[in-house]
């Protein structure tokens, strides 16, 4: 999720970004704050770890300086009651940086960061020196103790594994994983529910392509997790989508909705969450009418419907979109989880 990434930075930031963790702390490993002289955005878990946070990365903004990692016991030196232990990279944000990563909020990326040491620090060869044709003059940059510029070369990391630290040739690493949000959830129906549940995912770690074939039904901004598609053939959607899409179904027209349907239980391949708006009347009615279409009995079963949690019968559709979006977040985690193996 990444509420804490501005489409544009206004002046001098420090990005703080939980490292690694040992035991129970507020966030994850690869939360971030951005700090900058007006507040910030973004959060590493609020609590006094977080308004130490805050504190030292102002001071930072006052004075710069280079990346590095402050180790923190949540108990002994914050009196947390969670009492683990956290690890936080603070670094002078790169508005360059931060751009490309706006533009590839729905790509993974990989930042590579030098930290600290674990040893003495190193001269740097000849060629990796400012001026030489060496290749690791595009690298990042650290100071030695005498001044001089060191440009260390980045390590081999493990993609798989998620924001941590790592030690490399006596230098402490931040591998910082900004991936993107792995829920996919294409929405059809710009009405009022549409719209609503749109603005109830807004901050979620999911993305939205949102669908209708009245295009003056989308609002002029939308949040930066929606890509907005206006088409009259919404089912050529469905048809190339990947496997692995969530699908809510909630157009003006039944007929269309009844074709949409169609499409998304005729996909070849393991069965997509699907969601359809609607009564258990328009369920009973939409499975005699798939059935006649050929649709099989264990994919009619599978079409969710009505959505949303049980017992949460409210019709407004700021409720609806509650309900659905906490909904598809069980669903989203579940299919996050590894699956058991069995020996």
């Amino acid at each position: 999720m990444n509420d804490w990434l501005p489409q544009t930075l206004h002046g001098p930031a420090v990005l703080v970004t939980v490292a690694r963790v040992e035991g129970s702390v507020p966030r994850e490993p690869g939360a971030r704050m951005l700090v900058d002289a007006d507040g910030f955005r973004g959060t590493i878990g609020g609590g006094h770890l977080e308004h130490r946070a805050l504190e030292m990365a102002r001071a930072m903004l006052a004075t710069g300086g280079a990346a590095c990692i402050e180790r923190f016991p949540l108990g002994p030196k914050l009196g947390q009651c969670c009492g683990g232990i956290a690890w936080l990279v603070f670094e002078m944000a790169d508005p360059d940086q931060l751009a490309m990563l706006d533009r590839r909020r729905n790509e993974d990326t990989w930042r590579v960061i030098p930290v600290g040491w674990t040893g003495p620090r190193k001269a740097a060869p000849p060629s990796a020196r400012p001026g030489s044709s060496g290749s690791a003059e595009a690298q990042p940059s650290v100071e030695r103790a005498d001044g001089g510029p060191v440009h260390p070369t980045p390590p081999d990391f493990d993609r798989n594994a998620g924001t941590h630290v790592m030690e490399h040739d006596g230098r402490l690493w931040l591998i910082d994983a900004v991936l993107a949000p792995r829920a996919h959830l294409m929405l059809f129906g710009a009405g009022h529910v549409g719209a609503a549940i749109v603005r109830a995912l807004a901050d979620l770690p999911c993305r939205i392509t949102w669908i209708d074939e009245r295009d003056d039904l989308f609002p002029p901004q939308v949040p930066a997790n929606v890509a907005v598609e206006a088409t009259d053939t919404p089912e050529a959607l469905v048809e190339n989508a990947p496997h692995g899409t969530t699908f809510l179904v909630m157009t003006h027209s039944h007929a269309l909705d009844l074709a949409l349907s169609h499409a998304i239980l005729s996909r070849p391949g393991p069965q997509d969450w699907f969601g359809l708006i609607g009564s258990d009347t328009k369920r009973r009615q939409f499975e005699h009418r798939l059935r006649e279409r050929g649709v099989a009995d264990e994919r009619i079963a599978s079409m969710v419907c009505p959505i949303g949690l049980p017992g949460i019968e409210g019709k407004a559709p700021a409720v609806i979109a509650a309900s659905v979006a906490a909904q598809l977040l069980t669903v989203w985690e579940a299919a996050s989880q590894p699956e058991d193996s069995t020996e």
